[in-house]
């Protein structure tokens, strides 16, 4: 029979573990009983499985999460229903271009806003197209996609036509 005893633990590391091999007379000798003998060997199961598992840094693990983009499927909507997904979209009767078909005044209206200094081609970029998307979107709220969907495109009874499309893909 193997008999394990382990000695006290420091910063999560075995300072010693002593592995004594005795005969199942030792234990017959201490009168003890077959519970007993059972329990004493789980017992040292038991001890020696601790060490197996006990984390061998001793540290913190930390996982990094996905950011949330509450607006991730309206963009895609917008952007299908706008240019199906074309960065290099222009319409010559608007002058709007890029992803979300950005429109001169609309550019302009933005810049005032935050003080940049955005050229209508920059617009074909889809970073910055997409941060001039999310600066009025935010506006309105990530859980309202009808109104920002609505005020994105316009104004006008063509906008109901324009949210039934977007909603279709959302």
């Amino acid at each position: 029979m193997l008999v394990v005893m382990c000695c006290l633990l420091i910063t999560n590391e075995p300072i010693c573990m002593i592995v004594v091999r005795k005969s199942m007379n030792f234990v017959n000798n201490m009168e003890m009983s077959g519970l007993m003998k059972k329990m004493v060997v789980i017992i040292c199961f038991f001890l020696f499985s601790l060490n197996l598992f006990a984390p061998v840094s001793g540290g913190l693990v930390v996982e990094v999460a996905e950011p949330v983009n509450p607006f991730k499927k309206l963009i895609y909507a917008i952007g299908m229903v706008e240019t199906k997904l074309d960065t290099m979209a222009f319409n010559p009767e608007e002058k709007a271009v890029g992803y979300f078909q950005i429109r001169p005044i609309r550019l302009r209206d933005y810049n005032e806003r935050t003080g940049s200094k955005y050229k209508l081609k920059e617009m074909y970029e889809y970073g910055k197209a997409e941060k001039v998307f999310l600066y009025y979107a935010s506006q309105i709220g990530p859980y309202n996609n009808e109104k920002i969907a609505k005020n994105w495109n316009g104004s006008g009874k063509m906008t109901r036509i324009y949210w039934n499309k977007v909603k279709k893909l959302l």
